[in-house]
Protein backbone atom coordinates (compact mmCIF):
# COMPACT_ATOMS: atom_id res chain seq x y z
CA UNK A 1 0.00 0.00 0.00
CA UNK A 2 1.42 3.47 -1.32
CA UNK A 3 1.80 6.24 1.53
CA UNK A 4 -0.69 9.55 0.50
CA UNK A 5 1.13 12.58 1.02
CA UNK A 6 -0.85 15.83 1.53
CA UNK A 7 -0.75 18.62 -0.15
CA UNK A 8 0.66 21.51 1.88
CA UNK A 9 -2.14 23.94 3.25
CA UNK A 10 -1.48 27.32 0.68
CA UNK A 11 -3.32 30.43 0.69
CA UNK A 12 -3.37 33.45 -1.73
CA UNK A 13 -1.99 36.60 -0.42
CA UNK A 14 -4.98 38.94 -1.21
CA UNK A 15 -2.85 41.93 -2.33
CA UNK A 16 -0.08 40.44 -4.53
CA UNK A 17 -1.77 37.07 -5.22
CA UNK A 18 1.41 34.81 -4.26
CA UNK A 19 1.12 31.66 -2.18
CA UNK A 20 1.37 31.94 0.88
CA UNK A 21 1.96 28.84 3.62
CA UNK A 22 0.32 29.77 6.85
CA UNK A 23 2.29 27.69 9.12
CA UNK A 24 5.47 30.01 7.80
CA UNK A 25 3.79 32.96 7.47
CA UNK A 26 5.21 35.97 9.24
CA UNK A 27 2.03 37.98 8.46
CA UNK A 28 -1.47 37.70 9.25
CA UNK A 29 -4.75 39.82 9.46
CA UNK A 30 -7.74 38.82 10.52
CA UNK A 31 -11.11 40.79 9.09
CA UNK A 32 -15.08 39.57 9.54
CA UNK A 33 -13.53 36.43 11.04
CA UNK A 34 -11.74 35.03 8.51
CA UNK A 35 -7.79 35.31 8.76
CA UNK A 36 -6.03 36.42 5.92
CA UNK A 37 -1.90 35.77 5.11
CA UNK A 38 0.44 37.70 3.39
CA UNK A 39 3.89 37.48 1.59
CA UNK A 40 5.93 40.68 3.15
CA UNK A 41 4.68 43.51 5.70
CA UNK A 42 3.79 46.06 2.94
CA UNK A 43 0.97 43.64 1.71
CA UNK A 44 -0.65 43.45 5.19
CA UNK A 45 -0.14 46.94 5.72
CA UNK A 46 -1.99 47.57 2.43
CA UNK A 47 -4.68 45.08 3.15
CA UNK A 48 -5.55 46.68 6.48
CA UNK A 49 -5.94 50.11 5.19
CA UNK A 50 -8.75 48.99 3.11
CA UNK A 51 -9.78 45.34 3.72
CA UNK A 52 -12.94 45.33 2.16
CA UNK A 53 -11.32 45.82 -1.26
CA UNK A 54 -8.94 42.96 -0.91
CA UNK A 55 -11.21 40.61 1.13
CA UNK A 56 -13.32 40.68 -2.00
CA UNK A 57 -16.41 43.01 -1.08
CA UNK A 58 -18.21 44.65 -3.66
CA UNK A 59 -20.59 47.95 -4.00
CA UNK A 60 -23.47 45.43 -4.48
CA UNK A 61 -22.29 43.16 -1.07
CA UNK A 62 -21.07 40.12 -3.33
CA UNK A 63 -18.03 39.02 -3.34
CA UNK A 64 -15.64 38.65 -6.41
CA UNK A 65 -13.77 36.12 -7.05
CA UNK A 66 -10.29 35.52 -7.69
CA UNK A 67 -9.96 37.07 -11.48
CA UNK A 68 -12.05 40.10 -10.47
CA UNK A 69 -9.85 40.83 -7.70
CA UNK A 70 -6.76 40.50 -9.59
CA UNK A 71 -7.96 42.64 -12.60
CA UNK A 72 -9.02 45.35 -9.95
CA UNK A 73 -5.51 45.51 -8.97
CA UNK A 74 -4.47 45.74 -12.78
CA UNK A 75 -6.44 48.63 -13.25
CA UNK A 76 -4.90 50.32 -10.32
CA UNK A 77 -0.94 49.34 -11.53
CA UNK A 78 1.64 52.43 -12.50
CA UNK A 79 4.12 52.25 -14.22
CA UNK A 80 6.94 53.75 -11.89
CA UNK A 81 5.44 51.63 -8.93
CA UNK A 82 7.70 49.16 -7.51
CA UNK A 83 6.54 45.65 -6.25
CA UNK A 84 8.12 46.04 -2.46
CA UNK A 85 7.02 42.92 -1.00
CA UNK A 86 9.08 41.40 -3.47
CA UNK A 87 12.77 42.45 -2.27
Amino acid sequence: MQKQHSLPDVHIDPVCAMEVNPDSADYKSTYKSHTYYFCAEGCKKTFEASPAKFAGATKSGKKKGWWGRHVDRLKDIKCDRSMECHH
